[in-house]
């Protein structure tokens, strides 16, 4: 399991992000501005780092 301490964003979100990152044709950015809609400000790069 990777770690994520000190990081601002949950596990769960930052596990989410990733795992819509493989599983659909979509960029870091494109992951980012979903979760945006959803109400979850996650930058681009916290999703690259983790993938």
């Amino acid at each position: 399991m990777p770690s994520y301490k000190g990081h601002r964003y949950p596990v769960e979100i930052i596990n989410h992000c990733v795992c819509l990152y493989f599983r659909f044709p979509l960029s870091f950015r494109g992951v980012e501005e979903m979760m945006l809609e959803r109400g979850v400000v996650v930058s681009y790069e916290t999703i690259r780092r983790r993938r």
